[in-house]
C-alpha cells in the first residue's frame, strides 16, 4: 500500500467514488464543479457533438474541457475512454469511430457503470464495450488500441506517471491521444493534498503545467500540443475552490499528442536537459516561490562568496585577479534585481510589503556599494534583504497551503 501525502491511494480512490457516485445517482445536486448539459456547452462542446445523447448521460458529465477538438477520431478506430463516466464522450465517440469501430468505457465508479450501460441502451449503440478499472492499472491487452482519450480524469489519479505508461502500453504505434485535464502554475501545498475531499474536486491532485507536459514525453509520448488552456473553476459554484484554485492558477487544458510508430531513444536524455535548462529552472523557482530568495541569496554570494574564494586563495598563497568593477556591477545588479523578483510573488499572498522591505534593504546595499563604502551599511541591507525574502515565502507557502 503506497500512501500519499498522508492517506493511501485506496482513500483517494474511496473519495473520488463517493464524489462521482453523488454525481451519478444526484446529478441535480449543487457540486462545487460545474456538471450536466450547462457544463458540456461551458467547457466548449458545440451543440453538434451533443445531438442524440441521451439526457441521462449528459445530466452527470463532470467533464473539464471538450477533447474532442484534437479531432483525431476516425471510422473504424478502436477507442478507450478513461473515465467514461455515465457516457456523454463514450458515446460521442462511438458516433465518431462508426459501426466498424469500437470504444472501450473505462471506468472506477460502480454507480457510474451502472449508469453508463443505461446510456449506452438507451442510445442504442452497439459498438461500447463497459469495462470496471482505474488508469494505474488498464486491464487491455498491449497495444490494443488506436485512440485513448480521457476528460477531467488524470489530475484525480494518484500516480500519474503509471497512468501514462499505461496509456503508452495499451497504444498501438502511431496511436493518438485526446486530454482534457486540470493543470496548476504553482505547486499544491501539503495542507491542502491531505484533503481526500479536494482530490475528487480536482483541484489538489493537479501538476505543473510544463511538468505534466515534461512527464508525458518522458513516458516517450510525441508532439504533445496544449490546444487551449481556460479558466475552468470561473464556474465553480464554492468560492473557497475559487479561491484555491486561484491561488494556486488551476486552469483546464486540452491536450493531444502520439505513439510514435519507432521509440526514441533520447527521449529521457531531452527531458533532462530541459530540465537543467537556465530559462527552465528559473521558471520553476518561480512557480515554486523561490525567486526572490534566490536573487537575494545569489546578491549576497556575489558579494562575499567572491570575497571568501579570494581570501581563500591568498591564504594558500595563491593570487587571483579580480576586475573590481565588473564585480561591483555584477552585486548592484543582482541587488537591483531581488525586490522585482520578490514582487513576483505579490500576486498569490496579495502583500507588497516584503518587496518594500526588500526594496529598502537594496537601497542599504546599493548606497554601501556604489556611493560611500560602509561594510556595516552594507551587511545590515544584506540583512533587511534576506529577512525579506524570508518573509515572502513564508506568505507563499501559506498561501498555497504548505
Amino acid at each position: 500500500m503506497v500512501a500519499i501525502a498522508g492517506f493511501t491511494r485506496e482513500q483517494i480512490f474511496a473519495a473520488v467514488q463517493q464524489m462521482y457516485g453523488e454525481v451519478a445517482t444526484a446529478p441535480l445536486k449543487q457540486f462545487h464543479f460545474p456538471t450536466g448539459r450547462s457544463a458540456c456547452l461551458f467547457t466548449g462542446y458545440p451543440e453538434t457533438l451533443l445531438e442524440g445523447i441521451p439526457a441521462t448521460a449528459l445530466e452527470s458529465f463532470a467533464g473539464v474541457g471538450c477533447p474532442f477538438r484534437a479531432g483525431i477520431i476516425r471510422p473504424g478506430d478502436r477507442v478507450l475512454d478513461i473515465g467514461a463516466g455515465s457516457g456523454t464522450d463514450t458515446l460521442i465517440a462511438a458516433r465518431l469511430a462508426g459501426p466498424q469501430g469500437r470504444v472501450l468505457a473505462l471506468d472506477l465508479t460502480p454507480q457510474m457503470l451502472g449508469k453508463l450501460r443505461c446510456n449506452i441502451a438507451l442510445a442504442g449503440a452497439s459498438n461500447i464495450e463497459v469495462i470496471a478499472g482505474n488508469a494505474e492499472a488498464i486491464p487491455l491487452l498491449d497495444a490494443s488500441v488506436d485512440v485513448v482519450t480521457s476528460n477531467g480524469v488524470l489530475n484525480l489519479v494518484p500516480d500519474k506517471g503509471r497512468a501514462f505508461a499505461e496509456i503508452w502500453r495499451v497504444l498501438r504505434p502511431g496511436g493518438r491521444v485526446q486530454i482534457a485535464d486540470i493543470v496548476v502554475s504553482r505547486p499544491v501545498g501539503d495542507k491542502a493534498r491531505k484533503d481526500p475531499k479536494l482530490w475528487a474536486e480536482c483541484v489538489v491532485g493537479a501538476m505543473i503545467e510544463e511538468d505534466y507536459v515534461d512527464l508525458l514525453r518522458s513516458a516517450g509520448f510525441g508532439e504533445v500540443e496544449i490546444l487551449r488552456n481556460y479558466d475552468y473553476f470561473s464556474a465553480s459554484s464554492s468560492s473557497e475552490t475559487r479561491k484555491i484554485a486561484g491561488a494556486l492558477g488551476a486552469k483546464a487544458a486540452e491536450l493531444t499528442m502520439h505513439k510514435p510508430v519507432v521509440a526514441s531513444s533520447g527521449t529521457a536524455r531531452h527531458g533532462w536537459m530541459r530540465w537543467l535548462r537556465p530559462v527552465h529552472l528559473a521558471r520553476r523557482a518561480a512557480r515554486h516561490g523561490h525567486l526572490g530568495l534566490m536573487t537575494s541569496l545569489a546578491s549576497i554570494a556575489a558579494c562575499y562568496g567572491v570575497l571568501a574564494v579570494v581570501s581563500a586563495l591568498a591564504f594558500m598563497g595563491l593570487a587571483a585577479a579580480v576586475d573590481t568593477l565588473l564585480w561591483t556591477a555584477v552585486i548592484a545588479a543582482l541587488t537591483a534585481l531581488a525586490p522585482l523578483a520578490l514582487a513576483w510573488n505579490v500576486g498569490v499572498h496579495r502583500n507588497m510589503a516584503p518587496a518594500l522591505v526588500g526594496a529598502a534593504g537594496a537601497v542599504l546595499v546599493l548606497y554601501a556599494v556604489l556611493a560611500r563604502y560602509d561594510w556595516r551599511i552594507e551587511a545590515i541591507g544584506f540583512g533587511v534583504l534576506l529577512g525579506a525574502a524570508l518573509w515572502d515565502r513564508h506568505l507563499f507557502r501559506r498561501a498555497i497551503g504548505c
